[in-house]
């Protein structure tokens, strides 16, 4: 899979899109030499990845909507989030929004033309009151809205999961950000495992795996390789890819050193390697990708709308002027089986102003 262009060696990408194609999994040297590759190749990359894209997905984008319901006030010390207890970022801090903020949240979610409305908090994981709220409300916004429902409250029993199942909950949201490797030079209040204990969890109530992670975080190439190959091993449906925002106040508020080319190898590579799984481009794509942004459509088929939990996005219209420019479509499709399940080796996003509250 390697040919010589001028005396040097480069890589037949479209041919490893023919073996993604044909299902037989990208091997990890592979995952590592799109990250690898010289930025002259780049453009050979993405029109392989989105081949893998278009089978999947056509040429359909979801967007998604994220909700603030709860912001700061967190005990975990996560050093890339302005929520966590170690930051000292000024930013809205509010326990659990009311029934009718939450509401006009999926309003503003279905008029934006999302096909998932995200209701995050910022926690450990939700206390019984936090848990009420969200199990009373859910099956009041599906009962007014055509939206499906991610949850995103931090780490989860196998109780409180089968409760978010059974109120309507369609997929939890809860990011593995890194390599297991890495982890613990994030974040050292829960560990790694913690993460993948819930999202089993979440697997085992029926409920649809969202999961990703931050890139621009001083983490390696392999870490990002191992990420993307951690996500397919446990058949993670939706993928949300962030970029590091660097958000004064918090310790990797220096750490964001992202071009936007690396940012388009990473998304090729966990489409690659992750070829039926939804993939979003989320958080800071704004600030790295900048305008090379509407070439992530190639490898992902996914973005969300509006603003993120405590930073600023772009302006829908935007959004809507770059897919339509691409010659996309807005979805609200349901997305095809995640063909990664046969591969596993065991059993946050855009928001509202609501509430005048702005969302990172």
């Amino acid at each position: 899979m390697v040919d010589k262009v001028h005396g040097m060696q480069t890589t037949n990408w479209h041919q490893m899109a023919e073996q993604v194609l044909a299902g037989q999994p990208l091997q990890r040297e592979q995952a590592l030499a799109i990250l690898r590759a010289p930025d002259e190749e780049l453009l050979d990359i993405l029109a392989a990845s989105f081949r893998v894209r278009r089978h999947f997905f056509g040429m359909k984008v979801q967007l998604y909507f994220l909700m603030n319901a709860k912001s700061g006030l967190c005990p975990e010390d996560c050093g890339y989030c302005s929520q966590s207890k170690v930051s000292e970022a000024e930013i809205p801090r509010y326990n659990i929004l009311q029934r009718d903020q939450l509401l006009a949240g999926a309003k503003a979610a279905f008029e934006r033309k999302s096909s998932t409305y995200c209701i995050v908090i910022s926690a450990r994981g939700p206390n019984e009151r936090e848990m009420r709220a969200v199990t009373e409300i859910v099956p009041q916004i599906k009962e007014q809205f055509d939206l499906k429902i991610c949850a995103c409250l931090g780490l989860l029993t196998p109780d409180q999961a089968e409760r978010l199942k059974a109120c309507g909950v369609d997929r939890v949201n809860h990011n593995l950000n890194t390599s297991p490797d890495y982890y613990a030079k994030i974040c050292t209040t829960h560990t790694y495992q913690d993460r993948v204990d819930t999202l089993r969890a979440v697997r085992n109530a029926g409920m649809e795996l969202c999961s990703g992670g931050i890139l621009g975080m001083g983490e390696s190439l392999e870490d990002i390789v191992a990420m993307a190959y951690e996500l397919r091993d446990l058949g993670v449906h939706s993928i949300p890819l962030n970029f590091l925002q660097s958000i004064e106040g918090t310790p990797l508020q220096d750490s964001d050193r992202l071009d936007p080319r690396y940012c388009l190898k990473a998304l090729a590579m966990i489409r690659m390697v992750n070829p039926s799984s939804e993939l979003r481009i989320a958080g800071g794509r704004e600030v790295h990708l900048r305008s090379m942004q509407c070439m992530g459509l190639y490898p992902a088929n996914s973005i969300f709308v509006g603003d993120y939990l405590t930073t600023k996005g772009q302006l829908p219209e935007q959004d809507y002027r770059m897919i339509e420019d691409m010659g996309f479509t807005v979805t609200r499709e349901e997305l095809p089986e995640v063909a990664g399940d046969e591969f596993c080796d065991s059993g946050h996003a855009s928001g509202s102003s609501v509430a005048g509250n702005r969302m990172v």
